[in-house]
């Protein structure tokens, strides 16, 4: 009885131990059906560098009138093709602003003057005359100017034949008024008495004019006198030195700033003229009409817009942890939302030199070209821009999103046992990453192994905690 009682425990014992057994395996099973898996495997990566842009064309011009005035005729339409300086439209002439249409006087008569600089003689010879002229001119003031400074009015001669004009004079003064006096005593209109008195006057005349001679002779001009000669002295060197500046820039032909001069009224002229009409500055796509004939418009207001869309360009801005791998040259691939399933390739063309900083973000610009564009790229859209940084093959992939972060180091768990691993279960195997591309990373170094059954979707507790417990039995 005894023994029949230990042989019933002994069932009972190994029958609990079997369903709890069933039950662990069951259940382990369970829990790996509900995991998604991806076996670790070999294969090329293609690592990338993701960016959002605008696309650009590679010219655009806003083109607006420069003067008020009415629409006279619009040669152009929305969609078409303008070559350079093609005519766009143009303004009615009577509606322009007066100082508009004299500017076509002002054309005329700045291409006149032009052509008298560039071929007539007149002036060459105008400023020859005048030149021949200061000369004269300053010759007689600085004759007059030295003659009638002391000591050099006359000479020692002329001086000393003056004052013995001088006591001649005299002597003949006192003939005279001897004589004079001999009649003096006869009626006022006695003829012999009148002819004295005539003589002498005369006499003393020519004493007078004598001694002030000789006195200018060894005189000095006042200060007012020699503060006009050094005027005059002043003015006619500064008019030869004049003179002389103007016969230099003719010498030999017309005067290079004259022709500048010239040329710029005309331009002036021109652009007044021109500002009644709008031309293409390049050639392109008209991708916006807002003027009809008939409309009145004002200087500044939109009336056209052109785009140069040979090329299309896309501006990015990539972070400056990235932007070293970014090179001339280097190619990408471009996406639009606008385009659904189409891929498009492109290149860099500009690199940025210098970043700015948004929000604490240091980004630097950098320009890509499309290469093969169809019409349903358009300037505007938004494009996403993968920069191909490096092809690698043959290198261990892990899919990035069964990347976990354990302690601070980069972990994936994988299902089911192997050698130095524990029962079968979830096992943290720790790895460390390389180059990534939007799926996958390259596996540089850890315990990670080919074949490997990596979990996708590893339950959000273990990361919290830390390792999992294994889920199989042990």
């Amino acid at each position: 009885m005894t023994r029949f009682r230990w042989l019933i425990v002994l069932i009972v014992v190994l029958g609990l131990a079997a369903f709890f057994a069933f039950r662990s395996i069951a259940a382990s099973q369970a829990a790996q059906a509900d995991f998604q898996t991806e076996a670790a495997r070999r294969g090329s990566l293609t690592a990338s560098i993701g960016a959002t842009g605008t696309v650009r064309a590679h010219q655009t011009a806003v083109l607006a009138f420069e003067t008020s005035g009415t629409v006279e005729q619009v040669s152009v339409e929305l969609g078409g093709e303008v070559a350079e300086g093609e005519l766009l439209a143009s303004l009615r002439q009577t509606s322009l602003p007066s100082q508009v249409i004299l500017a076509q006087a002002d054309l005329v008569a700045a291409q006149k003057a032009l052509e008298d600089l560039l071929e007539s003689d007149q002036a060459r010879a105008e400023a020859q005359l005048a030149l021949a002229q200061a000369q004269d001119a300053l010759s007689d003031t600085e004759y007059r100017w030295r003659v009638q400074q002391p000591g050099q009015r006359a000479s020692g001669e002329t001086i000393a034949a003056a004052e013995a004009n001088l006591v001649l004079a005299e002597q003949e003064v006192e003939l005279a008024e001897a004589q004079f006096n001999r009649f003096s005593g006869r009626p006022e209109d006695d003829p012999a008495r009148a002819l004295a008195r005539s003589n002498l006057a005369a006499a003393r005349q020519q004493r007078d004019a004598i001694l002030r001679q000789l006195n200018w002779y060894t005189g000095a001009p006042t200060d007012i006198d020699q503060a006009i000669l050094d005027a005059e002295l002043s003015l006619a060197q500064a008019r030869l030195a004049d003179a002389r500046r103007a016969w230099q820039r003719v010498e030999n032909g017309a005067n290079a700033d004259d022709i500048l001069a010239a040329e710029a009224r005309i331009a002036a002229a021109r652009a007044t003229l021109e500002s009644a009409r709008l031309t293409a500055p390049f050639s392109g796509s008209v991708t916006s009409v807002q003027a009809m004939p008939g409309d009145q418009v004002s200087p500044g207001a939109m009336a056209f817009r052109l785009d140069d869309l040979s090329r299309l360009l896309i501006d990015v801005e990539v972070s400056e942890i990235d932007i070293n791998s970014i090179e001339l040259g280097q190619p990408v691939t471009v996406t639009f939302d606008a385009v659904l399933d189409r891929e498009y390739e492109g290149i860099v063309v500009e690199v940025g030199l210098a970043g700015s900083i948004a929000q604490g973000v240091v980004t630097f610009p950098v320009t890509i070209e499309l290469i093969d564009p169809d019409a349903e790229v358009r300037p505007g859209m938004t494009a996403a821009v993968n920069f191909i940084v490096s092809q690698l093959e043959s290198v261990l992939l892990v899919p990035n999103r069964a990347v976990r972060l354990i302690e601070g180091e980069r972990a994936v768990y994988i299902l089911g046992a192997g050698p130095g691993r524990g029962p079968a279960g979830l096992t943290p195997v720790m790895i460390e990453l390389g180059a990534s591309s939007d799926l996958y990373s390259e596996v540089v170094s850890g315990d990670l192994r080919e074949g490997d059954l990596i979990v996708l979707n590893p339950p959000t507790i273990f990361e919290q905690d830390g390792p999992p417990p294994f889920v199989g039995g042990g």
